[in-house]
């Protein structure tokens, strides 16, 4: 007997290519330009907020790839700092 296999998600689209998913991005672009436009000196007030709160949030996201190892002196195990 074979087993039955497990349902493959490969040809399914993702949600945003479906129609409920467009349709909800469609209404959400079209909310956001009409809010925008009704409160743009609000929107440009924030912008330099946003851009300080970009840089601790790229050092968090983006430091994940060097791999510390709470201080300890581990190079046995990092095949980076061989020679």
């Amino acid at each position: 007997m074979e087993r039955p296999q497990p349902a493959s998600t490969e040809g399914a689209p993702s949600w945003w290519r479906t129609r409920t998913g467009i349709t909800v991005l469609g209404f959400g672009l079209v909310g956001a330009f009409y809010v925008l436009r009704e409160h743009w000196g609000h929107a440009l007030g924030v912008l330099p907020y946003l851009l300080i709160l970009a840089c601790p949030l790229m050092h968090l996201f983006m430091h994940r790839g060097h791999h510390h190892h709470g201080g300890t002196s581990d190079r046995a195990h990092d095949t980076r700092h061989r020679v």
